[in-house]
């Protein structure tokens, strides 16, 4: 199946949330598995790790993902032993890996960047989570070499998954938890577990008991939904594109032990954006660089300078930039600290997006990321990401034009094969 970004990703979690039930779901709905399995690679967990089969759960057949433990993470370097996330002894449980040395894989991995920062996101709420429950610092917090696996294989996988489908939110009902007590390695605690209602609660997030004596929603499945939720709510109106079904690993006794994550088409326009300008005829015109990397470092989506000429017939500039309502008032703070004007102008802009993805292509030298615009169902434009192409072929001493012309290439082949 193939999917369409720009969609609106919605959740029900009326039996909880795992993570490997969301990358189930995921993959239910649509995402390759190739998707996934490259993402493994990437941070050194191999694909083969990744075992996707249909089961069927009280009548509703769904994706079960399972992650294989049985190899060691043998490139960390394993933590002292005070680990502060476990489960029962294990044998790997001689090795445990803190959140720094998971942190660094992934900023290391040859992930894209937007997979990256979303898989960092999700960690970073959990780490945080459990260094408030265990009064530590994120850096200390450890996972076990199983659980470590799980994590990494779950988090990846998803940011990779999400980044795929590049939904334009995700919302998601509330989220059964579970009640009553579990026992683990701190002895017997509360349900819901204590690092999952942590995350939601941090995440803002609508949870419910579930009506069911047990664990319903793990802290991974808590931070995935608490770094990705833009909106806590029912599904929303549209058109359903695309149902996956993610099964949990065990058998309830009174639902079926799946999430649900469904595709919808809700017609909605990306919200206006503001166009803040203004008009500069006595800046060092060296400073027009500066001003440009620290307005995108705020947050404006795009920011360019033109010449003009002024009042008086001066020759001039104008500085212009495009924000999101929530960073306009970062970018104008930026744009009165580092140039000379004394003011600014703003103006509400509509704008039409066409969906877009990343899609990795192997040149000769080295991966290159091409971005592909879609009109609904339709892709209208594919570009190599020019950074990528520029680092490639630093490394390989190769013009950029050539590693430019390889990727293109690459990826008119797979998507002549349909591998896009």
């Amino acid at each position: 199946m193939s999917v369409q970004p720009g969609l609106h990703l919605h959740f029900d979690c009326a039996s909880g949330i795992a993570g490997d039930m969301t990358l189930g779901a995921l993959i239910d709905a649509g995402v390759p598995r190739a998707v996934v399995e490259q993402a493994f690679a990437a941070v050194g967990l191999g694909a083969e790790r990744l075992r996707v089969e249909r089961i069927n759960k009280r009548g509703i057949a769904a994706c079960n993902v399972t992650i294989a433990t049985d190899a060691p993470l043998s490139t960390f370097v394993p933590a002292p032993r005070r680990a502060l996330v476990q489960t029962a002894p294990t044998e790997h449980e001689h090795a445990h890996h803190r959140f720094a040395d998971i942190r660094a894989r992934i900023q290391a991995a040859p992930l894209a960047e937007a997979v990256s920062r979303r898989a960092l996101a999700i960690f970073t709420l959990l780490a945080e989570a459990e260094a408030t429950l265990h009064g530590t610092t994120v850096d200390d917090v450890a996972l076990h070499e199983v659980g470590a696996i799980d994590a990494i294989a779950d988090i990846v996988g998803t940011a990779a998954a999400l980044e795929y489908l590049a939904p334009r939110k995700i919302t998601a009902s509330a989220v059964a938890m579970g009640e009553g007590t579990l026992t683990c390695a701190h002895g017997i605690l509360p349900v819901p577990a204590p690092a999952a209602l942590e995350i939601m609660r941090r995440a803002g997030a609508r949870v419910t008991g579930g009506g069911l004596a047990r664990e319903l929603c793990t802290p991974t499945g808590a931070a995935i939904l608490g770094a990705s939720v833009t909106e806590w709510s029912g599904i929303p109106t549209g058109t359903p594109i695309a149902i996956g079904w993610g099964a949990g690993d065990a058998d309830l006794p009174d639902r079926a032990n799946v999430v649900r994550a469904t595709l919808l088409d809700t017609g909605a326009a990306p919200p206006p954006v503001w166009q803040i300008e203004t008009n500069i005829d006595d800046m060092n015109p060296q400073l027009g660089a500066v001003v440009i990397e620290r307005a995108l470092a705020a947050g404006a989506l795009d920011v360019w300078l033109a010449p003009v000429v002024m009042k008086k017939s001066r020759a001039a500039m104008v500085l212009a930039a495009l924000v999101r309502e929530p960073e306009r008032a970062a970018v104008i703070e930026v744009i009165v600290r580092e140039t000379t004007a004394i003011g600014v102008r703003m103006t509400r802009v509509d704008r039409v997006e066409l969906a877009r993805a990343h899609v990795n292509v192997e040149t000769p030298w080295g991966a290159v990321r091409v971005k592909v615009a879609r009109d609904g169902a339709r892709i209208v434009n594919a570009s190599p990401e020019f950074d990528d192409c520029v680092r490639v072929a630093s490394a390989a001493e190769r013009p950029v034009k050539e590693v430019l012309t390889a990727a293109m290439v690459a990826y008119a082949r797979a998507a002549t094969t349909g591998d896009d």
